[in-house]
């Protein structure tokens, strides 16, 4: 995408479409799945949506794995007790979707693996079928998360929110 498509993309796409793409009822089965999955791994999942970008950030040349890491640490992801946050960020605009893994998370999943996940998640996206990937790509990081960060049978306290942010 040139740096002129993405501007326009910014200027006139994304926003139109995030309610409707992800209506409260989607927002509440994605936050049932990320809550009832945690309880089965020591990771947290977060999700984010954003819809566009400010123009003069997309200027500047602000892209969407740059915003992913600032989303990450504007929501504290980072800041869980065994460094076990991931999160998901959907940029509406550029139809971009970037997971961004805690140290702990990315020292044993492999970049391809979420590079996967993402991919499967943006072919629904492209059919339209928002509800099925989001909550195919949460199932899927779960997956994941219990196979490379198991429960050890203690409560995992919640420590990120379970609802998707709309940025």
């Amino acid at each position: 995408m040139t740096h002129m498509q993405r501007l326009f993309a910014h200027l006139f796409g994304g926003w139109f479409q995030m309610r409707r793409s992800f209506p409260a009822s989607l927002l509440d089965e994605m936050a049932a799945a990320i809550a009832a999955g945690e309880r089965t791994h020591q990771g947290e999942v977060c999700f984010a949506i954003e819809s566009r970008l400010a123009p003069l950030a997309v200027l500047d040349g602000l892209d969407a794995p740059t915003r992913a890491r600032q989303v990450f640490s504007q929501l504290r992801v980072w800041d869980t007790e065994y460094n076990s946050g991931v999160l998901f960020y959907v940029l509406m605009a550029e139809h971009r979707i970037e997971i961004v893994a805690d140290r702990g998370i990315a020292a044993k999943v492999a970049a391809g693996e979420w590079d996967e996940l993402c991919a499967r998640m943006r072919e629904c996206y492209a059919r339209g079928q928002w509800r099925d990937g989001s909550l195919e790509g949460i199932a899927a990081a779960h997956a994941l998360l219990v196979r490379h960060f198991p429960g050890d049978g203690r409560a995992n306290p919640d420590e990120l929110p379970d609802r998707p942010v709309l940025l």
